[in-house]
């Protein structure tokens, strides 16, 4: 078999239209007021054919060759790379949910998010370079004065520049407060940044003329620590057309992404201009942080249904051993594999947690549309705070869904997965950095616990759950939904008895090791969520056939029977505490 792509549009279309009911909340903005349903679908189905035709036959053949790095230190992207990205360009891609101040065409990031979930399941390595472009236009119309506004936000609204993204140094991972990187005001206001930078994704290549970094630094009298970053704007190519002072010392050989250049860079005086108030670089780059978070979301869960779509096309194609029971006159003397129940519990439970996975990143993606763009002061700050809450769950849980998943894929091609033209081992090298990158899914359990649920005295989590707690009435008012209403009203009472045990915790490093637990327990609470909204959502969606219904409620089904009860344990954890964790010591 042929690895390939089948677009999920009519799950996208059922997820905006009977879950989530996102034409109403776009009725209640006025900058999305006239997008209906079958426009947006419309959209989604050309971005579809993109991804399909120009992207994923790159994707094998450019893992193979990978990029490569010139004696002048200019970075070479695979054949077709930047044909692909021109075509991109030209078709208005970037622009989807750019600002229209600055050329964009205005549309929901929810449409956005989509849409990149279709990019990153085609190619993903491809993706990594337009993937900043969205983090970056918000950093700067956030921060940025109105000088470096114009200059750059048309271009990188529509695609022409594109961007990167500078914080690592060989010293400095998580703990950017050991940064070095030095920027030196300069009389006519700009900066000089000298300093090395590693793991730089798109730091250099030959996709777009200019690249413009975002470079976290510091300037000469700087405090110690993130209190003393500054935030540059530092650009591959001057105003004048000049080559800036910045060089591409080296590109990483890496397990994925071989087509994705991340780029060791090195900028010796290179002229930059300060974004945002000295000190206040990271603040400033969160917002390009938050925004990667959610698109690193998305690239787990673009691998999770590319991988399941071709293990499911595959189990039905493979057959072997003869399984007992009654068989049609005509059977072979195998079965397909995707009759074993083994397989089964693959397939099901990989498709069901996609599904689930593509409801709440939706329910993300509207959440920030409505905080940008509802008139209404209280829904944006309550639509924020839910954004804030699920940002670090879906960067965290998705990308291990993508790595995980696209393995028990593999598990599904037996010994033929574990070559590279069956495809699926190329995903399961790709999708594992997701899990590291943008903040690694410790540092997000980390952030969910401390920032968002102790930092508020777990008010957003409430709303969380009024939410879940109305959901699950709705079913339990249906008597065919009645164990998904049963099942989401014990997890919103699980989840209240976690908080009240966490918010009571004041030993810091137990609430510490308590957090991946909050974490995973969490997400069963919103994947539980989903497959109860999914459920009811599929009563009412007259326009699909009766079988593509019964299907989904089947695997909704299954998502509750088979793999809620896994993550019970987790909440029981946390309520009861957890003994200390003992030190590791160097010897055994």
């Amino acid at each position: 078999m042929s690895w390939s792509f089948e677009a999920p549009l009519r799950d996208m279309r059922f997820v905006l239209g009977h879950v989530l009911d996102a034409p109403a909340a776009w009725a209640a903005c006025p900058a999305h007021a006239e997008l209906d349903l079958d426009t947006a679908c419309a959209v989604l189905e050309q971005g579809a054919r993109f991804a399909a035709e120009q992207l994923q036959p790159l994707n094998g053949p450019g893992d193979r060759q990978g990029c490569n790095l010139d004696a002048d230190g200019r970075v070479r992207t695979p054949d077709g790379f930047a044909d692909a990205y021109r075509a991109f360009v030209e078709a208005g891609w970037p622009a989807l949910a750019g600002d229209p101040r600055w050329g964009g065409q205005g549309l929901p990031l929810l449409l956005d998010g989509f849409l990149r979930e279709m990019l990153d399941a085609c190619n993903h390595a491809w993706n990594m370079y337009p993937d900043l472009l969205h983090g970056a236009v918000h950093t700067l119309a956030a921060h940025a004065g109105d000088e470096l506004q114009q200059r750059y936000l048309p271009r990188l609204v529509s695609g022409e520049w594109l961007a990167a993204m500078a914080l690592t140094e060989p010293q400095a991972g998580s703990d950017l407060g050991l940064l070095r990187t030095r920027a030196e005001p300069q009389a006519d206001g700009s900066v000089r940044v000298s300093g090395s930078k590693i793991f730089i994704s798109g730091g250099e290549h030959d996709l777009s003329d200019n690249i413009v970094h975002l470079v976290l630094c510091r300037l000469p009298d700087a405090a110690p620590g993130t209190r003393g970053l500054s935030l540059a704007l530092v650009p591959r190519l001057l105003p004048d057309g000049s080559r800036n002072a910045m060089v591409c010392d080296g590109l990483e050989k890496k397990m994925g992404l071989k087509a994705s250049a991340t780029c060791a860079m090195r900028y010796e005086q290179a002229t930059g201009w300060l974004v945002g108030e000295p000190g206040r670089g990271l603040a400033a780059m969160f917002v390009m942080m938050n925004s990667a978070r959610l698109h690193v979301a998305l690239q787990g869960l673009g691998h999770a249904e590319m991988a399941a779509q071709n293990a499911l096309r595959y189990a039905l194609e493979r057959r072997q051993s003869r399984l007992p029971g009654p068989r049609a006159a005509d059977a072979g003397a195998a079965d397909p594999i995707a009759r074993h129940p083994a397989m089964r519990h693959v397939l099901l439970g990989l498709q069901a947690q996609v599904e689930a996975g593509r409801v709440i990143a939706a329910r993300a993606a509207l959440a920030l549309d409505l905080a940008e763009h509802h008139p209404d002061p209280a829904v944006r700050d309550a639509a924020q705070a839910r954004a804030a809450l699920l940002t670090p769950l879906l960067k965290a849980q998705l990308t291990r869904l993508g790595f995980e998943g696209a393995s028990a894929a593999l598990q599904v091609f037996g010994g033929y997965g574990y070559v590279h033209e069956y495809g699926i081992e190329q995903s399961v090298r790709d999708a594992r950095i997701a899990m590291i990158y943008e903040g690694t899914n410790e540092i997000q359990a980390i952030d969910l616990v401390q920032r968002k649920l102790l930092g508020d005295s777990g008010t957003a989590l409430q709303a969380l759950l009024a939410e879940c707690a109305a959901e699950a009435d709705a079913c339990l008012a249906e008597p065919s939904l009645e164990a998904f209403g049963q099942a989401l009203r014990e997890e919103c009472e699980a989840a209240r008895s976690g908080l009240h045990a966490l918010l009571g915790l004041r030993d810091p490093g137990l609430v510490l090791a308590l957090a991946p637990d909050v974490m995973d327990a969490l997400w069963w609470l919103l994947n539980t969520w989903a497959f109860a909204a999914s459920a009811r959502g599929t009563l009412r969606a007259s326009d699909t056939d009766a079988a593509w219904r019964e299907a989904r409620l089947e695997r909704m089904r299954y998502g509750v029977d088979w793999l809620l009860p896994r993550a019970r344990q987790h909440w029981q954890r946390v309520i009861a505490g957890a003994p200390a964790l003992p030190e590791l010591r160097a010897t055994r």
